[in-house]
């Protein structure tokens, strides 16, 4: 892409639980002779990926370096709590922290969460993924906190999750290196803030249309016109009143009979 002679395309990364069918539809749609390739990465290894240039942008998981990352937040997901389905919690619609205070919460190496401390009591050993993890809960070792996303993904029939009001929150945004703000970057940022395909924004402004330079012109003439037709209409001659003829100075209508002349005798 950097390259002139380089066929134009998009690498698009995003991490686990991020969902990006619908942008890569609408890129397809408005996009079709620019090919867009998706990169899985993994939470961790997301900004080392943009930064070395695997990918043009990603879907990311906040916070992030703004010192050569430029980052547009998108959503907050919800934090639930993993449990087998005959767990008691599976039996109310949400907890808080406390509420898992004597249940063991794993706490995988690539949580998400920004925990100043985990809830619950800790395993013996930390899982080293998340996936780890949700094969532990199956197995009825402990519980697992992780934002709604990662829940659903790793889905399994024997397992359920509810929302934990007091955990933190995980947040997704857009995010690419901000010295390499391309065309092609440009558009996807437009494509996920919603803008329409006539949107301007980033596109030179557009020329104005001939029709409306004539239609401009044609009301200039009209004007001209107007003024020339008022400026020849006659008036009065030498301040007389209307219905005076000029001839005469009496108010007697051009044209009409004069009475007979006496004869002398």
């Amino acid at each position: 892409m950097t390259g002139s002679d380089a066929s134009p395309s998009f690498r698009l990364a995003y991490v686990p639980g991020v969902t990006p069918t619908k942008w890569v539809r609408i890129w397809n749609e408005r996009l079709p002779d620019v090919p867009l390739t998706l990169v899985g990465v993994a939470a961790a290894e997301a900004y080392e990926t943009l930064r070395g240039g695997g990918a043009d942008a990603g879907f990311v998981r906040l916070p992030v370096d703004r010192t050569d990352l430029s980052a547009i937040p998108l959503y907050t997901e919800t934090t639930v709590v993993v449990v087998p389905k005959d767990h008691l919690i599976a039996a109310v619609d949400e907890v808080t922290s406390e509420d898992l205070a004597d249940d063991i919460v794993l706490h995988p190496l690539d949580d998400t969460l920004d925990w100043e401390r985990p809830p619950g009591r800790p395993a013996i050993e930390r899982p080293a993924t998340t996936a780890d993890a949700v094969e532990l809960v199956a197995a009825g070792v402990g519980l697992l906190v992780v934002p709604q996303s990662l829940a659903r993904l790793h889905h399994r029939r024997d397992l359920t999750y509810r929302p934990v009001s007091d955990a933190p929150q995980s947040r997704v945004a857009l995010s690419w290196p901000q010295a390499e703000t391309t065309d092609l970057v440009e558009q996807f940022i437009g494509i996920v803030r919603g803008r329409t395909v006539n949107s301007t924004r980033g596109r030179p402004p557009a020329e104005p249309q001939p029709k409306a330079r004539v239609k401009a012109t044609d009301k200039a003439k009209a004007k001209a016109r107007s003024q020339d037709k008022g400026g020849a209409q006659r008036k009065p001659v030498g301040g007389g009143s209307a219905g005076r003829s000029s001839r005469t100075g009496s108010g007697t209508a051009r044209g009409g009979k004069r009475g007979k002349p006496r004869r002398r005798t």
